[in-house]
């Protein structure tokens, strides 16, 4: 049980971040305002979660599902929390 607990945990954070770094890369993008820091964020973004899910995998492998699971589930909510705030 705990080990779902904290691979949600560890998931959940890291698909905030990376959500947090995409949203920020593609509004720099779309504002026409690329400079290093944003393509910085863009790459970094796309190895965060590798590098998460490694640790995982390597570290606490019962931890892997979960983390995964939470990734993906804080990307979602963060995505539709985004676009509910931005309609109003």
């Amino acid at each position: 049980m705990w080990c779902a607990l904290i691979g949600l945990f560890i998931g959940a954070a890291s698909g905030t971040v990376q959500f947090r770094m995409l949203s920020k890369f593609t509004s720099a993008v779309t504002c026409g305002a690329l400079n290093v820091k944003a393509v910085l964020l863009g790459t970094s973004q796309f190895f965060l979660p590798l590098a998460v899910l490694l640790i995982c995998a390597l570290i606490l492998p019962e931890y892997l599902m979960w983390s995964g699971i939470g990734m993906a589930a804080a990307l979602t909510v963060c995505a539709l929390a985004s676009f509910i705030t931005s309609r109003k």
